[in-house]
């Protein structure tokens, strides 16, 4: 689950992490509130920063700096509703519903800070660089040696000595010392009890009077472990993402829109990824990932082909099931009965395999609609890309 920066920056609050002073602006009214109490207070510039879940926004336009009051306000009524296209919203971009205001900062480096969860050493990584202020993604590609990092022991934790290992190699002043201890074990402990799985502060910055704040900040929740923080599971906006993701996941469905032409119902998210891979092997270009989970039923099921329906991209669906849990004639009256509800007119290719799987068969062939069955998954990915080039 995505939060916007302000909300992250509220986090990192609680756990005693330095960031700028300033309040978030659904309206014009409230931007101008808060840039006047910033200005009031003694702030020579005021930033106003576009609030959505994508990165690039200063680059986009959406992050401003003020000297006047009359900036500021001139500012929000720039960025507010505005249409802002990022490297990371593709060319759609996304509208911008709300606002950060806060005190702008008198800055001497940009560094950078990360924490992210490694599965291949099931280790938390504690990242750093000199190279702040730019996007991570081209320092790793292009000179990976200038990020270092700490692999932290969940079960022992980051240590003092971790945070001094980074602060040395980021050329800290020896009297920032104590403080980057303080701050960094202050992102870790917010990072691990609020069960995120990525936390970037980019900038992490010194200030020229010697102070380290956190100019940005991203993070990401885990969403499957909302039920432990019902105050975090409130911060998430669903007018950020994809209206077909939002309704997917009100049915327990695992569901990620795709810009191809085949839509696909799978049941094992490991099982989805190679059915996605073998519709690249055969020509075509997968529309989503869906995992219906291995305790599907048949309301699921509909509500899955519904979804998968919405996308008017779609031009041919490719069902592979392996019964297991799902029983396989379970799935198959649940696609019957979704592709007459729904009066499918798209061509539906499925594989079938598993747990009751002639029932399921004998479903499908007595159902008197017109479905193609492919006996192994390659045959299937060919009938499904073929169909869709008809289409």
């Amino acid at each position: 689950m995505k939060i916007h920066e302000y909300q992250a920056k509220e986090i990192l609050r609680k756990y005693g992490v330095s960031v700028p002073d300033g309040d978030v602006a659904l309206t014009i009214e409230e931007a101008e509130t808060t840039a006047h109490q910033l200005f009031s207070d003694g702030n020579a510039v005021v930033v106003v920063k576009a609030q959505i879940h994508a990165g690039g926004r200063g680059k986009a336009g959406g992050v401003k700096l003020a000297r006047t009051l009359e900036e500021a306000v001139a500012d929000a009524k720039t960025i507010l509703g505005m249409q802002l296209v990022t490297y990371q919203t593709g060319p759609h971009g996304q509208k911008v519903r709300r606002l950060l205001v806060e005190a702008g900062s008198s800055i001497d480096r940009e560094l950078y800070l990360g924490l992210v969860l490694d599965r291949a050493s099931a280790n938390i990584v504690f990242m750093a660089s000199q190279e702040g202020g730019v996007e991570i993604e081209d320092i790793a590609r292009e000179t990976p040696e200038k990020i270092f990092k700490e692999y932290v022991d969940p079960a022992i934790g980051f240590m003092p000595y971790h945070a001094r290992k980074l602060a040395f190699k980021l050329g800290l002043l020896p009297s920032q010392l104590s403080e980057a201890v303080r701050f960094m074990l202050g992102l870790y402990k917010a990072f691990t009890e609020s069960n995120a799985t990525l936390m970037e502060v980019n900038p992490f910055i010194t200030t020229k009077d010697g102070r380290l704040m956190a100019l940005d900040c991203k993070m990401d929740l885990d969403d499957n472990a909302m039920f432990r923080h019902r105050d975090l599971k409130e911060l998430r906006d669903i007018t950020e993402e994809d209206p077909l993701e939002v309704e997917a996941s009100k049915h327990a469905l695992n569901y990620i829109k795709l810009d191809g032409t085949i839509a696909c119902m799978v049941n094992g998210a490991g099982l989805a990824m190679a059915t996605m891979d073998i519709i690249k092997y055969a020509g075509g270009s997968p529309a989503n990932f869906l995992d219906v989970g291995g305790g599907a039923n048949q309301e699921q099921i509909e509500n899955a082909f519904g979804i998968l329906l919405s996308d008017a991209n779609v031009k041919a669906i490719f069902i592979n099931i392996f019964g297991g849990i799902l029983r396989v004639d379970v799935l198959a009256q649940g696609v019957v009965n979704a592709a007459r509800n729904l009066d499918v007119k798209i061509p539906i290719v499925l594989r079938l395999e598993g747990t009751n799987v002639e029932e399921g068969r004998k479903i499908i062939a007595e159902s008197g609609l017109n479905f193609q069955i492919g006996s192994t998954m390659k045959e299937a990915a060919d009938l499904v890309v073929a169909a869709a080039a008809k289409g």
